[in-house]
């Protein structure tokens, strides 16, 4: 079987077993990718399959990535690229890759994708510091408090815990499970939930 494949969050659901148990799934739109390069140890140091996803405007492509697909014969525009290693499956460039080629029911996966953005926060959210007093007068609810000594060190070590940008990181999920397949609308049901929002794109790997 291959390694993964490129997805796209449609949201969240639930599902319910053969028990009658509810079951929270992440629904992913799943292929089909287009093999759009095939790297060889000879030629680029590693093997590894490239795949192609998404559909794009023909004017918002640059000439390198046109070029690039028609090389491989690709005649939609792409928009989205991911390169798998170790690819279990003998791949032509050009070809295309299902949902079904790749995944089976049951099977336990990996996600990876940019977490939501959360902007700049405090160090109350982003660090769960617990704040000071709630008590009238007491001046310190959300503050970071102190930061380093006086004169010595006389300076913020690094790494020190403090206010800052939070979220929009890659971030990867692991031992998720495959509850559901649907083949004819390639949607993929995953328990738990996957980083990102809606409409935002992972790459999907198994264990």
């Amino acid at each position: 079987m291959a390694k993964g494949l490129i997805a796209e969050k449609i949201g969240m659901a639930q599902v319910f077993d053969a028990e009658g148990k509810v079951i929270p799934v992440t629904i992913l739109r799943v292929g089909p990718c287009a093999v759009s390069q095939i790297k060889t140890i000879s030629n680029d140091g590693y093997d590894a399959v490239q795949l192609a996803f998404g559909i794009s405007k023909e004017k918002s492509l640059n000439k390198a990535i046109k070029g690039h697909l028609a090389k491989t014969g690709i005649t939609s525009p792409k928009r989205h690229f991911k390169e798998f290693r170790d690819f279990g499956i003998e791949v032509t460039a050009g070809s295309e890759i299902g949902i079904s080629d790749v995944f089976e029911l049951n099977d336990i996966i990996k996600v990876s994708g940019t977490s939501k953005g959360k902007g700049f926060q405090g160090v109350v959210k982003r660090h769960k510091f617990a704040g000071g007093p709630q008590a009238h007068g007491s001046r310190f609810q959300r503050h970071p408090g102190s930061i380093g000594a006086g004169s010595t060190p006389s300076r913020v070590f690094k790494g020190m815990k403090m206010g800052g940008r939070m979220g929009a990181d890659k971030s990867t999920v692991r031992n998720l499970k495959i509850i559901k397949i649907n083949v004819e609308e390639n949607l993929l049901f995953v328990s738990g939930n996957v980083p990102g929002s809606d409409t935002s794109i992972v790459s999907i790997e198994k264990i």
